[in-house]
């Protein structure tokens, strides 16, 4: 193996700063718990006063996305609180990374809570104070748009700051998409809810409930597969299918000073950070031409390469 220039093989540690995206996504985050709480009170509380079982359930299943949101919420804190600790190798992003995974798997559970719940309603059905019902609905659903705009503008806040630095589409807050991903869930299991008390109290449907229960289930165990897949992928560095992979390979294959027999022989990229990679490069060349400082300037271009270990044979 060609000897290394020392100061061009030292790996270069790039610590997470925790930056103004991940401000707003914790702030905004803290908000949409905060109202979500509440909301599930009232909810739970009007459920079993108005002997509404869509209603009950509605504020049960909130109860679930408030805590999975406070997940998110403290995932945020987490990651501030250390991202300084040199304990973390490449920082601490994936703290993040992994209260999405957790709460995704709060989704899944949350539609499995939703087809039990469905299935009693079958088998149990009980009379339902419609009206009171439904004006307690159509108030979480607006909570619930108004939570979602929070989050929005949270996520385009963070779009806004990374784009403006020079990583343009790839990277994604999974941990702040979790807790959007559960305020629409919350607010669609709200529209169902109201279509079905609504078609309860005019047309006598009360199957409607328990059918518009499953039809919610459906629609969060598929949101939170999702999210359960594109968090999971991070979690497990199985990234090598990312773009920017090829990406390389081509930046290498197209040096025409190295000659056709420089070849690629290992290299791994796994993302760091949101926009953010590390890359381990290990290249056989006859040609002594190739550097490790040559590699680099090739590279260098990639402003999402954070970290690159190049070695040459």
């Amino acid at each position: 193996m060609r000897p290394l220039n020392p100061s061009s093989s030292t790996p270069q540690i790039h610590h997470h700063v925790f930056d103004s995206g991940n401000q707003a996504g914790e702030r905004g985050t803290r908000l949409v718990m905060v109202i979500t709480a509440l909301m599930m009170v009232v909810e739970i509380v009007a459920g079993w006063w108005f002997n509404s079982m869509a209603l009950l359930a509605d504020g049960w299943h909130m109860s679930s996305h408030a805590v999975a949101i406070g997940l998110s919420a403290f995932a945020y804190a987490m990651a501030r609180r250390h991202a300084r600790d040199h304990r973390f190798a490449f920082g601490t992003w994936k703290i993040e990374i992994l209260g999405g995974f957790a709460s995704a798997l709060f989704l899944l559970g949350v539609a499995a809570w939703m087809v039990i719940g469905s299935v009693e309603r079958i088998l149990d059905p009980k009379p339902i104070h419609y009206r009171e019902a439904i004006i307690v609905a159509i108030l979480g659903l607006a909570v619930n748009v108004a939570c979602a705009l929070i989050l929005g503008r949270a996520h385009d806040h963070g779009h806004e700051h990374h784009h403006g630095h020079g990583e343009g589409g790839h990277h994604h807050d999974l941990n702040l998409r979790s807790a959007y991903l559960h305020v629409i869930a919350d607010a669609a299991t709200s529209v169902l809810a109201i279509a079905a008390l609504a078609g309860g109290m005019v047309f006598g449907w009360a199957w409607m409930d328990p059918v518009m229960g499953f039809a919610g289930a459906i629609l969060v165990a598929v949101w939170a597969k999702g999210l359960l897949r594109d968090s999971s992928r991070v979690l497990l560095d199985a990234e090598m299918n990312h773009p920017l992979v090829d990406e390389i390979r081509e930046a290498i294959a197209t040096q025409p000073e190295w000659g056709k027999e420089t070849q690629i022989i290992d290299l791994h990229v796994w993302r760091v950070g949101k926009g953010s990679y590390a890359c381990i490069l290990a290249l056989a060349s006859p040609n002594p031409g190739l550097t490790v400082q040559s590699v680099r300037q090739c590279l260098s271009i990639h402003e999402e390469i954070v970290h690159l270990t190049v070695e040459i044979h």
